[in-house]
């Protein structure tokens, strides 16, 4: 079974964009794992433009699914995912400024530094995952680290997958293929929608889980959260 993991981030820019609670974000973890969701995601973003570092310790308790954070394994986020226990926690390369995730790590440049971080949140509980691009090189790379899993960044199969599908899914089934042989778990993640999400979770079996935000929240908007959660439940049966 491929699970979904909803990325409440969009929530949260709402949020702060009025001031005060609402939307809420721990209303929004809780009613997408009422509506089906195994999984809330959130990336707190150092200078708190969406997801606040409250919100991360407000939204423990109420997670029954399972609690991924994303984000850049700095010295203040590793204490934050530890003290609060996080059971995935995935690491992105992205600078304090960037907008949104737009590449994956190069493993090799950043070896011993990964391995050192990823060695700590294992001996914690913590599941691992590291956020890479399509590159059998760099996945190799996660092996030495010794992940739990990667996930693979996908809008470059977001923007070609109009033009040429089964064009713009082979990278990502290679890589899969690699990551498995390896004994790495694999996840994805990024501008994956309704219309390009079933057809990748046909061609990659050993899909564990997909995060997704963005998509199903200005879905969310037209058709309900509720609906939203449903119909990314059904591209993944």
């Amino acid at each position: 079974m491929t699970r979904l993991s909803v990325n409440i981030n969009k929530i949260a820019t709402l949020r702060n964009s009025r001031g005060g609670n609402k939307p809420s974000v721990k209303d929004a973890a809780i009613n997408c794992q009422n509506f089906g969701a195994q999984g809330i995601t959130i990336h707190p973003r150092p200078d708190e433009r969406h997801i606040t570092r409250k919100d991360v310790y407000e939204l423990k308790p109420l997670i029954t699914t399972e609690f991924n954070i994303e984000g850049y394994p700095s010295e203040d986020f590793l204490k934050m995912v530890i003290e609060v226990k996080a059971d995935q926690v995935t690491l992105v390369p992205d600078s304090h400024n960037q907008l949104t995730s737009d590449h994956g790590w190069d493993t090799w440049k950043n070896l011993n530094f990964l391995k050192e971080v990823i060695s700590r949140l294992q001996e914690n509980g913590i599941r691992t995952s590291i956020f890479v691009d399509p590159n059998p090189i760099a996945i190799e790379g996660a092996s030495e680290i010794k992940t739990d899993r990667i996930e693979l960044y996908t809008e470059p199969y977001a923007n070609l997958y109009h033009i040429n599908r089964s064009k713009a899914i082979e990278p990502f089934i290679e890589a899969a293929k690699v990551a498995v042989t390896l004994g790495i778990d694999v996840n994805a993640g990024h501008d994956l929608n309704l219309e390009n999400l079933n057809y990748m979770f046909k061609k990659i079996p050993d899909l564990k889980e997909v995060s997704i935000g963005h998509a199903l929240v200005a879905d969310a908007l037209y058709i309900g959260l509720e609906n939203s959660v449903r119909k990314y439940l059904n591209c993944l049966k």
